[in-house]
């Protein structure tokens, strides 16, 4: 390579970066994608085959995901007609003011699951007034199941959706939750930290683990992949896991955390629709 090949390559990399910035701070974090899985849980009763979920996580409500961004998530959400829809936690990040409230109560309010919203916390969320963040779940009709459960019935069959709460802030109690879950029927575990599956999976009792809390690295490199990654969410940073007999689904969010950019890791909103392979009787 001679000296002004080089000079150019150099010159083009460094007028380069104002494009990339931009890129991520202003593009990318608009271009929400819908992911869609087709995922057969062999404990899944045929009376849930076909049963449709959409997962949300990492709001991360604040000055940027506001009420007018997040409505429009919502309405891409109630879109898809799901049976039901799961926050997999951080629905803010240090702070909530009272805008960020009301625009979080506005939103949520408006999903429209056919059977429940279901919800757990992750660690951002335990740095504000919890009993506050707690009382908006209630007031829009989503379960808070951190620790416990929530269990759907079609005719004599059962589907749990199971909840941990946050590792990170050592709110996670298993074993609480293995106490009460019932031995019979599928269950769906709602962990905001994917690092956690391997304990989870050790239980032999979950078919399928959907986690965020990673928001996939927000910034992947060619090559090198994500710089940064949060604890308990190094190991399954993204995508589709199977671990034992259970499956993990590690989320990237619609929020972001700092610094406020996304590349090469597109917000995400997951579609499940899940197939038993049991007939029926």
């Amino acid at each position: 390579m001679t000296g002004k090949k080089g000079l150019e390559i150099l010159l083009l990399g460094v007028l380069s970066l104002p494009l990339a910035w931009g890129y991520a701070r202003y593009i990318e974090p608009e271009w929400v994608q819908t992911t869609r899985l087709t995922l057969t849980l062999p404990r899944l009763a045929p009376e849930f085959d076909g049963y449709r979920l959409v997962q949300l996580s990492d709001l991360h409500i604040d000055s940027w995901l506001g009420g007018e961004r997040l409505g429009k998530i919502v309405a891409r959400v109630n879109a898809e007609q799901p049976d039901a829809i799961v926050i997999t936690g951080d629905f803010v990040t240090r702070r909530m003011m009272p805008q960020h409230a009301d625009h979080l109560l506005d939103a949520l309010s408006q999903l429209q699951p056919k059977d429940a919203t279901l919800a757990v916390f992750g660690n951002h969320d335990y740095k504000v007034n919890i009993d506050r963040l707690n009382h908006i779940l209630l007031q829009s009709r989503i379960f808070n199941i951190g620790n416990h459960f929530h269990t759907l019935r079609r005719g004599g069959a059962v589907l749990h959706f199971a909840g941990v709460d946050s590792k990170s802030r050592r709110k996670y109690r298993l074993d609480m939750l293995m106490k009460n879950l019932p031995d019979e029927g599928a269950a769906i575990l709602l962990a905001h930290e994917p690092d956690t599956a391997d304990e989870n999976a050790a239980t032999d009792r979950f078919d399928l683990q959907i986690s965020g809390h990673t928001h996939g690295g927000q910034v992947r490199l060619p090559l090198l992949g994500a710089p940064k990654l949060p604890r308990y969410g190094r190991k399954y940073p993204g995508g589709l896991y199977a671990i034992r007999n259970m499956l993990l689904y590690t989320n990237r969010g619609v929020g972001m955390g700092r610094p406020p950019l996304r590349f090469n890791c597109r917000p995400e909103i997951t579609v499940y629709t899940l197939c038993s392979d049991q007939k029926r009787p």
